[in-house]
């Protein structure tokens, strides 16, 4: 079992039954806060998921599900993106520094806004 935990009180915010993360059905959870920093979420599935404000550095992305996910504010820098499914998700003031957003499905400049950090993305696309 796998406690998903607010990053400034500790409080439990999601339990998993699970021995990971990755794969994971975690659709329309609240995980606002949440620090999830290295966390292998690979091909989970976090569409319409609140991850406003969560600590996701370093963080294993690759083939997840954010479709429609509330990203703003989030720390991804260093984060593995690729072939992510953002399609409608909110990432204003995203952090995406040294991000790897290859091959990402959905990802728009216009759905970050001006601040969100891109220095040092890799993209695979002309962003």
């Amino acid at each position: 079992m796998i406690e998903i935990k607010h990053r400034e009180t500790g409080a439990v915010l999601h339990t998993v039954n699970a021995e990971t993360l990755s794969g994971a059905n975690l659709w329309g959870a609240y995980l606002s806060l949440a620090d999830l920093s290295g966390a292998d979420l690979s091909g989970a599935n976090l569409s319409g998921a609140d991850l406003s404000g969560a600590k996701l550095s370093g963080a294993d992305l690759s083939r997840a599900k954010l479709s429609g996910a509330k990203l703003s504010g989030a720390d991804l820098s260093r984060a593995d993106l690729s072939l992510a499914n953002l399609s409608g998700a909110n990432m204003s003031r995203v952090d995406l520094s040294g991000a790897n957003m290859s091959g990402a499905k959905g990802y728009r400049p216009e759905n970050c806004s001006a601040l969100a950090a891109l220095h040092r993305a890799e993209v695979a696309f002309g962003c």
